[in-house]
């Protein structure tokens, strides 16, 4: 493996099967546990609307909140380095997610709403060429085919 390549685990293993495995489309659940070396266990599921648990993580909601997180991860790097001093970050996506007829779907679009806190003034202007930044070197983002749209706020003295 060189430096340039970065290779990542999980053991995905359902545990759904109520006795009869797939025998009927109600007949089993969407359980599941995600396992990732040294790491606790996830407990997975569909989404409710697609007979999952809702007290369980479902992928979509992991899909975003992977956005989310490269996003912040990626964001505070970039303020580092333009000398930006960050004392909070909170972000509320949301992503729309459309099915089609055939049971297949995909998303359309996931939005950040990062609020930002800042410890001293910072101009409009280089905050969102932070997100802007952020959004280029975002592995996450690079990497999925709908847009990723923003929709900041910064707190702090001057904002």
């Amino acid at each position: 493996m060189t430096l340039d390549e970065h290779r990542y685990a999980v053991t995905v293993r359902w545990t759904g099967n109520r006795g009869d495995g797939t025998s009927t489309y109600r007949g089993y659940s969407r359980a599941h546990d995600i396992d990732i070396p040294g790491l606790p266990t996830l407990k997975g599921s569909a989404d409710p609307t697609f007979h999952g648990d809702k007290t369980r993580y479902n992928p979509e909601q992991l899909l975003l909140t992977a956005l989310s997180q490269c996003h912040m991860l990626s964001f505070l790097h970039v303020a580092v380095k333009h000398g930006v001093v960050v004392s909070a970050y909170e972000d509320r996506a949301e992503g729309l997610m459309r099915t089609n007829r055939d049971g297949s779907g995909q998303f359309e679009s996931v939005t950040l709403r990062p609020q930002v806190t800042v410890a001293a003034a910072v101009d409009n202007a280089l905050m969102e060429q932070l997100h802007e930044e952020a959004n280029k070197i975002c592995f996450i983002a690079r990497s999925v085919n709908f847009p990723v749209l923003h929709a900041p706020t910064t707190v702090g003295p001057g904002a």
